[in-house]
């Protein structure tokens, strides 16, 4: 049953109240019109509990705008949603086009750097986040006493004589939920042995992200990258103001899976509101995603804390294959990925999350 408005509610009991489901909830599909967005195509999702969120149809089924409650949850880079058609493949070009959003997805076969691997130039964090959706379906439908809202598609990376990779993607969420659910398969259509990396890149945003907001996530060793993050990585989960010329810190996390196999991480902010609270929790198996990546940026108007679950460290194909880790899907291999996104609406979900962590 969908839990809305202080209480449980079945179908019948809720449509007769309304002649629209719109009226409360559901998704429907709309293009931007202007700029270097005209044409971009977007699914919106409304929950009902406020928890409100956009799909980019045109890019890789990635999520842009999140907010709960009329609070923004995601961090929205100066670029904004850039059409695909703007994609700079070389060198940092991503970043021209890099709208920050809940999920920007880094891959198929590169996360990190631009490198060259084998004589293969490849650009910062792969094509895979600009490349626009096919076989698109956005809808809604009762599920029982459930209302079940998706879009769903597949985006293919491939080139000839080259890789064909495809990944077919359902973002999903229920009418009275704060969350959405990421679900994915990655499969090599191609004849030959394809190198995989996948990373998903998630930026949280102020007022999540504000002084005195913090990381929580289960035990587990904690690496700097560098010798930036080196400096004060005794700080890794304490977030500050921001501050001007910042210099990005990104650390490597081992976390212990629970019973179950799943991570579950958070950035929250206690002091939110006056108290009340707010965050934004993760959710994934780690046996599909090993690594999670934090990218710690406190600097001024880009000022974004990326929990970022990968398949691989993010420094590049190049390296990846240097150290003996670089994953390949062989022909016809398959594989399966499910991450949770969702809300911790209040102090006590905050440290209901706490204590299950500790």
């Amino acid at each position: 049953m969908a839990n809305l408005f202080g209480r449980n509610w079945t179908r019948e009991e809720l449509l007769s109240y309304v002649g629209d489901i719109q009226q409360i909830g559901g998704v429907r599909r709309f293009a931007l019109s202007e700029g270097r967005q005209a044409g971009v195509e977007i699914a919106q999702f409304r929950t009902g509990t406020g928890f409100n969120f956009d799909v980019v149809l045109s890019r890789a089924l990635d999520i842009s705008m999140a907010e709960y409650r009329g609070q923004p949850l995601a961090w929205r880079s100066s670029t904004g949603d850039v059409g695909p058609w703007y994609y700079e493949p070389e060198g940092q070009g991503w970043l021209r086009s890099f709208s920050g959003g809940l999920l920007a997805t880094c891959g198929l076969r590169n996360i990190g750097p631009a490198c060259v691997d084998e004589g293969e130039a490849l650009g910062q964090h792969g094509r895979i986040g600009n490349l626009p959706a096919e076989h698109i379906w956005v809808d809604g439908a009762w599920d029982g006493d459930e209302y079940v809202m998706w879009a769903q598609g597949k985006i293919r990376e491939t080139t000839v004589f080259g890789e064909n990779l495809l990944l077919t993607r359902r973002i999903s969420t229920r009418l009275g939920e704060n969350r959405v659910w990421i679900d994915d398969v990655v499969e090599n259509e191609g004849a030959n042995p394809s190198p995989f990396m996948l990373l998903y890149h998630i930026n949280l945003g102020f007022p999540v992200v504000a002084d005195g907001a913090e990381l929580l996530k289960p035990p587990g060793d904690v690496v700097p990258r560098d010798a930036d993050a080196e400096e004060g990585k005794e700080l890794f989960a304490n977030f500050h103001a921001p501050q001007a010329g910042y210099r990005e810190k990104v650390y490597w996390h081992y976390p212990e899976a629970d019973a179950y196999g799943y991570v579950t991480a958070a950035v929250v902010n206690r002091r939110h509101n006056n108290g009340q609270g707010l965050g934004v929790y993760i959710r994934y198996k780690k046996e599909q995603l090993p690594y999670l990546v934090e990218w710690k940026m406190m600097g001024e108007r880009t000022y974004v804390v990326g929990l970022e679950p990968a398949n691989a460290l993010v420094e590049g194909r190049a390296k990846e294959r240097e150290r003996g880790t670089l994953q390949f899907l062989a022909p016809g291999e398959a594989k399966r990925f499910r991450v949770e996104i969702g809300v911790l609406p209040d102090l006590e979900a905050i440290e209901d999350l706490a204590r299950k962590l500790r």
